[in-house]
C-alpha cells in the first residue's frame, strides 16, 4: 500500500519490535476518545492497532506511544485509509498525590495544519478516574471528560466525552489480556446530527525498551 512504502521506516521499527521486544504489564493510557493527563511510562513504547468508521478518523490506524521521562511522552499514529501521519506530545506539570496537570500539543498532521493544543487535570484513586480539559479545534475550545472504573484486575470501564461537531460520547470497555496485551472496544455517539452510533476499537502490546 501506498502508506507502506512512504514511510518503511516505521513499519521496520513495529515489526522489529514485535518480534524482539520485552513484554511489560498493560497501561491504559488514554480512553476511548480523549487523551488522558497519565504519562506513558518511561522507556515503555506501545504498538497499536486500531480500527474505526471513517466518521471517527482514521478508519486503520497503527500507533507508537513512547515515556521518554517520567513527564514527558511523545506518539506518532500511522493512518493507512488514508494515508496521514500524526505526531502528538503530552507533558505532566503536576504529580501530587491522586492530582494530575497535563499540557500537550496533538494531531500534528503530516497534512498540513497546526497542532492542537490541549490542557487537562486528571484525579486518579487506586479503582476511578476523573478527568476535565480542553482541546483547541478548528479554532474553537472542545471540552473534554472523562471517567475509568477497574471493574477487575483484567477489566476496566470507561467513558468519555469531546464537545463540538467533531466529537462523541462514548462508553467501552478495556480488557488487559495478559499483562503486556490489552484491547478496547468501545460505541461512539457522534455530537453532530444525525447521532449515528459507531464502532471503535484498539489492540496495544507493550514493550520496555530501557528502564
Amino acid at each position: 500500500m501506498k502508506s507502506f512504502s512512504a514511510r518503511p521506516a516505521f513499519w521496520f521499527l513495529a515489526l522489529a519490535l514485535l518480534a524482539f521486544g520485552p513484554r511489560t504489564g498493560a497501561t491504559i493510557v488514554g480512553l476511548n476518545q480523549i487523551v488522558t493527563p497519565d504519562i506513558q511510562p518511561t522507556g515503555v513504547l506501545a504498538l497499536s492497532a486500531q480500527a474505526q468508521h471513517t466518521l471517527i478518523g482514521n478508519s486503520q490506524q497503527l500507533q507508537l506511544e513512547l515515556g521518554l521521562t517520567p513527564r514527558l511522552e511523545v506518539a506518532w499514529f500511522e493512518g493507512l485509509k488514508p494515508n496521514e501521519g500524526l505526531f502528538s506530545t503530552e507533558f505532566n506539570l503536576v504529580q501530587q498525590g491522586p492530582n494530575l496537570l497535563t499540557v500537550g500539543a496533538l494531531n500534528w498532521s503530516t497534512l498540513g495544519g497546526s497542532p492542537q493544543p490541549v490542557v487537562e487535570y486528571g484525579y486518579y484513586t487506586a479503582s476511578d478516574d476523573f478527568i476535565i480539559g480542553t482541546i483547541r479545534v478548528d479554532q474553537r475550545n472542545a471540552l473534554l471528560a472523562g471517567y475509568k472504573h477497574v471493574l477487575t484486575e483484567k477489566l476496566q470501564f470507561s467513558t468519555d466525552f469531546q464537545s463540538g461537531t467533531g466529537g462523541a460520547a462514548t462508553v467501552g470497555l478495556t480488557w488487559n489480556i495478559t499483562p503486556s496485551l490489552s484491547i478496547n472496544p468501545a460505541l461512539y455517539r457522534m455530537n453532530s446530527s444525525p447521532h449515528h452510533l459507531l464502532g471503535y476499537v484498539v489492540l496495544t502490546w507493550n514493550f520496555v525498551l530501557w528502564k
